[in-house]
């Protein structure tokens, strides 16, 4: 049996993870109570880990034994005393409605990048951001635990759906460069076919910009994201003040970053793409204090 003090070092560890290597996440985060805190920092620390694998060094052969492992790991985290990590994991799904079966969707995204694969349309496209991204939106819901959630779960899925939807694409858009470069390609090829459009990197290894087609791709699929953002932000009166905090101030960072994209496509051709991280804080300061208890009062 896991001591307090065990436990204690196992979520510190998990939320060392965040702090290093989840700038965007850590913006929102911080503004939930211990309990929750710790729980998401479990959730993420798994999900990094798996990402990790999908997207590190290792031999093809490697990855795929890897994404397994981690796929037997979510299914039983209790089975590895030994790992704090997954010691955190196991105390967050005891104290949490969270489905860690969740985790092996995330795991089926990473085997699809192993495995090449590309999206003829937005509906294959978002079945692969649903694996990647609206799995741990799920988990994260859990975490947050609305009451909507045990009433009538149905729609307050959908909206998380739905934001998690708009927060992939938006990391999609971001990364173009980046992915092409790694031999990767998640833009719907529809999309591509209407703008006349074929990704490419240029001797400089920018993309080009073909004329404007390039931007005009970008554009179609940054008002795709617009509309998912309209439709998922509508989870957030659902959710207590802290947690509306958190997922305003998440969805607010990404939220702001899709303007900037959809505002001057070109600015993704050469560099990937980040907020200033004043603009974060203050992104996330807006998201808390309108929830603050009173704030609507005047108090």
């Amino acid at each position: 049996m896991t001591s307090s003090t065990e436990l204690a070092a196992a979520y510190a560890t998990c939320e060392r993870i965040v702090g290093t290597q989840a700038k965007n996440f850590s913006y929102g985060i911080r503004l939930l109570p211990g309990p929750k805190r710790r729980a998401l920092s479990a959730i993420y620390a798994f999900a990094r880990r798996v990402d990790d694998i999908g997207d590190g060094d290792l031999a093809h052969d490697a990855k795929l034994a890897g994404l397994v492992e981690t796929r037997r790991q979510a299914e039983h985290p209790e089975r590895f005393p030994e790992d704090p990590v997954l010691v955190a994991l196991a105390d967050t799904a005891r104290r949490y409605p969270i489905d860690l079966g969740a985790f092996g969707e995330l795991v089926d995204g990473c085997e699809m990048d192993q495995v090449g694969t590309t999206y003829a349309s937005w509906d294959e496209l978002a079945v692969y951001c649903r694996n990647v991204a609206g799995s741990v939106g799920r988990l994260s819901l859990g975490v947050f635990n609305p009451p909507a959630l045990h009433s009538d779960p149905k729609p307050t899925e959908e909206l998380a759906d739905r934001l998690g939807l708009a927060l992939q694409l938006t990391n999609i858009l971001r990364d173009v460069r980046e992915d092409l470069r790694g031999g990767r390609v998640y833009l719907p090829q529809q999309t591509l076919d209407e703008h006349g459009c074929e990704l490419r990197l240029l001797q400089d290894g920018t993309l080009d910009p073909q004329d404007g087609r390039l931007a005009a791709v970008i554009r179609h699929e940054a008002q795709r994201a617009e509309s998912l953002y309209a439709e998922g932000l509508g989870l957030l009166p659902l959710l207590d003040w802290r947690s509306r905090g958190c997922c305003g101030a998440l969805s607010g960072i990404y939220h702001a970053l899709l303007k900037v994209i959809a505002a001057e496509p070109e600015a993704i051709f050469g560099q990937r793409l980040s907020l200033p991280a004043s603009t974060k804080l203050a992104v996330a300061a807006r998201a808390l204090a309108p929830n603050l208890p009173g704030a609507r009062r005047g108090r």
